[in-house]
């Protein structure tokens, strides 16, 4: 019988893409996918440290799989992939002792095959010892990948990764110490990727990437981010693309006009703020102030009249007063985000903040401030989405819906979530959908004419 794995991805897109490239390693070493942890030969995990609560959930999860061992004699190679293990590496064994036989970096994840390998066929100290964990922390600078591994899991999108890393050093935030300095793939990579996924029958393409509008081909000199858009954009049968996420202090007129210009570009930009304070800011080492920030926006709908921003906003930075977070409330007002993933400042290993800046807001006012500001961002959207009663947009179907199982689930090009009923062979089609109703964080309406193919 086969060996079975089962992977677990806590944290962002950049994640869930590693673990789709980590499960296709497994099956090509002849490991099949199993969902059930007391069925599976190997649990890997893989792990988010941008905030202190998703690094929790490693730790939450490696005790419930020692109580699994314990209590039912099942006992599988765990694997700790992803920014934790990349961060704590050995520490990680001593705060979870008995757990992990495998530490992988998030630059090492190739090698995940064989450091199970190794772990599985490695001799225990003596009796009643576990076998030593094999461990591969290394920085690799290669970022190609082997066409035709992924084993992705949408079917109607694929993720594509076209830069590793990050230079920003934001003071906030760990990505540069976990994911390393920023490399970029090459573009010939990136399209022979895109022209697979569309193969495979995925109709859009989510360029990902730290700071993927930092963009340089290192095959092509010529071929920025815009430029890459526009020859993604030109491979047959992509129907729509998106990208995330972009920072602010590079998104340039040639990105403007590439968007404007390229219809298959989706007409949502993700663009993190972090605060509506410039002193924050510039404790955030983010470089720009709040008044060029709002200078962007307003170019963006110059340009794009259409296009729906969504934001990442963090409450509670070290040192951010009363007067700050009111500055925070009102960039969110006047710029009208159509979502935000909101958080509590909280600090993390090795960061700038961390090191120089006292936690000093209480966390109860973090409390306080982060209810406030998602229920003005909650208002906001269900505004935003109400304004979409009674007309008809275009759903590209992705899935049945969580809630109904005769409803389906897609997004438009802004990127609002779209409820609908109809039979599942709709999903990966574009759909035409009257909006009925509205609410703050998706719609709903009725088909009124699917296209008859997706193209």
């Amino acid at each position: 019988m086969a060996r079975k794995y089962l992977i677990e991805t806590f944290g962002c897109q950049m994640n869930v893409h590693d673990s789709e490239r980590m499960a296709g390693l497994l099956e090509q070493a002849g490991f099949e996918a199993t969902d059930d942890a007391r069925d599976a030969d190997v649990v890997v995990i893989n792990t988010c440290s941008v905030r202190e609560r998703a690094e929790e959930k490693l730790y939450t999860r490696l005790g419930e799989l020692r109580v699994l061992a314990a209590e039912h004699g099942h006992d599988p190679i765990v694997a700790v992939a992803g920014c934790v293990a990349q961060q704590e590496g050995e520490r990680l064994l001593r705060r979870a002792p008995g757990v992990a036989d495998v530490i992988v970096g998030t630059q090492a994840i190739r090698r995940l095959p064989m450091l199970v390998e190794a772990a599985r066929t490695r001799p225990a100290a003596g009796p009643g010892t576990r076998r030593p964990a094999a461990i591969d922390l290394t920085a690799y600078d290669d970022v190609t990948w082997p066409l035709g591994v992924t084993r992705r899991e949408d079917p109607v999108k694929a993720y594509v990764t076209i830069i590793e890393g990050c230079n920003e050093f934001c003071s906030f935030c760990v990505v540069p110490y976990t994911r390393g300095h920023e490399r970029m793939r090459p573009q010939a990579d990136i399209l022979a990727e895109v022209r697979e996924a569309v193969a495979s029958g995925r109709r859009e393409v989510q360029l990902l990437g730290q700071i993927v509008n930092h963009y340089r081909a290192p095959d092509d000199p010529r071929c920025d981010f815009a430029g890459l858009l526009e020859a993604v954009h030109a491979v047959d049968g992509v129907e729509r693309i998106r990208f995330a996420s972009p920072h602010p202090r590079h998104v340039d007129d040639r990105l403007l006009a590439a968007m404007a210009r390229l219809p298959r570009v989706c007409r949502h930009l993700h663009l993190p703020v972090q605060s509506g304070s410039s002193r924050v800011l510039t404790a955030m080492r983010r470089r720009y102030t709040r008044e060029q920030y709002l200078d962007l926006v307003d170019r963006l709908r110059a340009a794009l009249p259409e296009v729906a921003l969504s934001t990442d906003m963090i409450v509670g930075f070290p040192g951010e007063t009363a007067a700050d977070f009111e500055a925070t409330l009102s960039l969110t007002a006047a710029v009208g985000f159509h979502s935000m993933f909101s958080f509590k400042y909280s600090a993390r290993p090795n960061t700038l903040a961390a090191q120089r800046l006292p936690d000093d807001v209480p966390e109860t006012e973090k409390t306080a401030r982060i209810v406030a500001l998602q229920a003005l961002q909650r208002q906001i959207q269900t505004a935003l989405n109400a304004r979409l009663v009674g007309q008809e947009v275009a759903v590209l179907v992705d899935a049945a819906s969580r809630r109904r199982e005769t409803e389906l689930s897609g997004r438009t090009s802004t990127n609002v979530v779209v409820n609908l009923p109809g039979p599942p062979a709709w999903i990966g089609r574009t759909v035409t959908v009257r909006v009925e109703r509205a609410g703050p964080h998706s719609v709903w309406g009725q088909a009124v004419r699917p296209s008859p193919a997706a193209v």
